[in-house]
This record gives structure tokens, sequence and C-alpha cells, in this order.
């Protein structure tokens, strides 16, 4: 047979010798922003350095999840009054 075709059985060997490589962590520096909610929602990110990848979903979504609610809950705080406006001089 040809060199570009495996012969039976070669890729299934080749298949059960792949082993992937152990979960590690990525080392991405997480800065504090200075909000306890959003910080502990980042820390949370690395929960998923110890989990194979199929994990990382999971993780990923609940920290979206309450990134999205915290930023949620800052639009629903009222804001400082806004000050009256002069009146206009429409002449």
């Amino acid at each position: 047979m040809s060199d570009a075709v495996p012969e039976p059985g070669e890729a299934e060997e080749a298949r059960s010798a792949y082993e992937p490589a152990a979960s590690a962590p990525l080392g991405v520096p997480r800065a504090p922003t200075g909000n306890a909610e959003v910080d502990g929602r980042l820390t949370r990110l690395a929960d998923a350095d110890h989990l194979a990848t199929d994990g990382h979903v999971e993780v990923y979504e609940d920290v979206h999840r309450g990134l999205r609610d915290a930023l949620t809950a800052l639009d629903a705080r009222p804001g400082p009054p806004v000050p009256p406006r002069p009146h206009e001089n429409r002449s």
C-alpha cells in the first residue's frame, strides 16, 4: 500500500495512543476592579483552570450571567439628580 494511506488498524492504534494534555492554569492576570461583586466573578474564572475543556462552558456562563446581573443592577440604581436646565432664551 501507499505511504499516504495507513494500514487498517494503524489509524485506530494512533487514536488510542493519543492523550490530551493535562489541564493547566492559563496564568492570565486579573486586576481588581474595585467592585467586590465583579471581582468575585472574575476570580471564579480561575475555577476553569482545573477543569477539562468541556467543563469551561459552565464556569464561563456562570461568570457571564453574574457580570450581566451586576451591570443590570448598576442601571437600576438611581443616579445623582440632574441639575435643572436654565430656561433657554428663544427670541
